[in-house]
Order: structure tokens, then sequence, then C-alpha cells
């Protein structure tokens, strides 16, 4: 992709508002096909597109996942920024890729929060398990957005540029008390090597590999899986579907019902038909 291409599209991301992470994505997609046929991508055609989507797919293997980026970014730069219609660009429609989360039990959660031995660390983890944080979203928080009268956290500009409010634990609030007498944060509440910037993602993660560790704890994924815990036990503990819905910041509630299929305590409710005809018999 020529340079002026580029920085048009570049600056066509940046006024549809898309996160920096999904801009960053969509340009090296272009970038990448560009690469792939030594080639601007504007000038190549649809079945050059799709030959480079086979070879991610077939000689890459790369993983579902990171495909859909792909072809969402060339969509987005054929069909929205160049104008092309489905006679100039169009890709096959692939199936929706639907994995149901790896969840710990509470127990397995408990031992995780108290395996670390620095503080920040355990209330970083506590934070995003008592409030079903993402990653992104709590190193991005502020003392501020702690409001212990109303018990709840702000969370500003989350995935999809979306503010909303999310439970406080009072257990929580007072571990971040805690923390907040030893540590004196200043613009940042989880800050990294110093005060004025933010812990980085990938150090939040390490922490949660380390203490996941430390607490023998080997199911589940990475540090997301706290999230995924904390909607799945409070659905287990009779909290309304649109309330973790919106504790959780979906979009849509077809996502939040993921959870419903996945808690331990809801499915040990129901019974299978044959037991009802057994006993009937």
């Amino acid at each position: 992709m020529k340079r002026d291409f580029q920085r048009s599209f570049d600056n066509y991301l940046c006024l549809q508002r898309l996160s920096e992470k999904t801009k960053e994505a969509y340009l090296h997609s272009v970038a990448d096909l560009s690469s792939f046929h030594q080639q601007s991508a504007e000038q190549l055609t649809n079945d050059q597109v799709q030959d480079y989507l086979l070879y991610c797919i077939q000689e890459r293997k790369l993983a579902w996942s990171t495909c859909n980026v792909l072809f969402c970014g060339l969509k987005k730069y054929y069909h929205d920024f160049l104008g092309y219609d489905d006679s100039r660009f169009s890709i096959p429609p692939r199936p929706r890729s639907i994995k149901l989360p790896m969840l710990l039990s509470r127990e397995e959660v408990g031992r995780i929060l108290r395996a670390p031995a620095n503080m920040k660390h355990r209330a970083l983890l506590t934070t995003v398990y008592g409030s079903g944080l993402r990653v992104s979203e709590v190193v991005r928080l502020r003392p501020e957005h702690i409001e212990s009268k109303r018990m709840q956290i702000r969370v500003e500009q989350g995935k999809g540029r979306k503010d909303r409010y999310t439970v406080l634990s009072e257990k929580c609030l007072e571990l971040l008390r805690e923390y907040w007498r030893a540590y004196q944060p200043g613009q940042w509440l989880f800050f990294g090597k110093d005060k004025n910037n933010p812990m980085p993602i990938e150090t939040a993660q390490k922490v949660y590999y380390q203490a996941k560790e430390k607490a023998g704890v080997t199911r589940g994924m990475g540090i997301h899986t706290l999230r995924h815990c904390f909607a799945s036990h409070a659905l287990e503990q009779g909290v309304e579907l649109f309330i973790i819905k919106r504790w959780l910041g979906h979009s849509s509630i077809k996502t939040t019902c993921t959870y419903l299929h996945t808690s331990p305590e809801q499915l040990r409710k129901v019974f299978s038909p044959l037991d009802q005809l057994t006993q009937e018999v």
C-alpha cells in the first residue's frame, strides 16, 4: 500500500473513532496483503485478496480470531474506505467460532487472589474479579473512579468506547484502602514502574500467571478468566442477567447469555428427561 493511501486510510480510521488497537490491526492487515503480493492493495484483484486469505488459513494456519481480524480489516478498507461493491471485492461469509469460557471454582479463584505477596498485585487481581473488569480497563483506573459512597466503579471508555458503572465489592474496597495507604498511587490507581504511567497490560497478565502458578491452579487461560468467573459466579448467586450485562458492558444480551451454558451450579439444578421418566415408570 502506497504511503499516501496508507496515510489516508489511517486518517479515515481515526475519523471512524476506532480504538488504537483496532486501527493498528486494520492497517497491518492491508499492509501485510500488499507485502504478500508486492503490490499496492488498491491495485489487487478480488482473486488476489482471496489467495492471500487462503494462504493465511492453509499455510500460516492462523487462528480463527486472527483471520477474522484480517477479514474485517480488508472489508473496512475495500468496502468502506475505497467504496468497492461486491462485484469488485467479495469474500465468502465465515462461520463464527464459538468457544465457551473455561471457568474456575470459587475456591480456585480465592487461592489465586490470596497468592501474591505484593499488595498491589493482590488489589489488582481482586478488583478484576470483584467488578468483572477487562485487563485493559483495570490498568486504566484512576482513584476517582472508585466511588465508595455509591459502591460502584466507573469504567471510562471501555470496549467500544463506552462508559459504564460496575459493582464495587466491600472486601475489594477494604483492600483498595489498605493499598492506598501503603502505596499512595498518583494519577493511575495501578501504576507501572513510575506513578506517571499505568501498569502495562502485559505486566498485569504476568501478575495473574504468577499468582495462578503459585496457587497451583492449572485450568483456565489468562487474566480474562477472572472476568468470566465473576459473571458466572454472580449468575449462580441469583443476580439477574440484565444486571450482569450492564456490569460487564456487553452490547448484546446474547453475549451475556453465554454464561447460562457455562455455570456449573445452574447446570446441576437441571436433570436429564430420562431421570424424570425413570421416576414415573
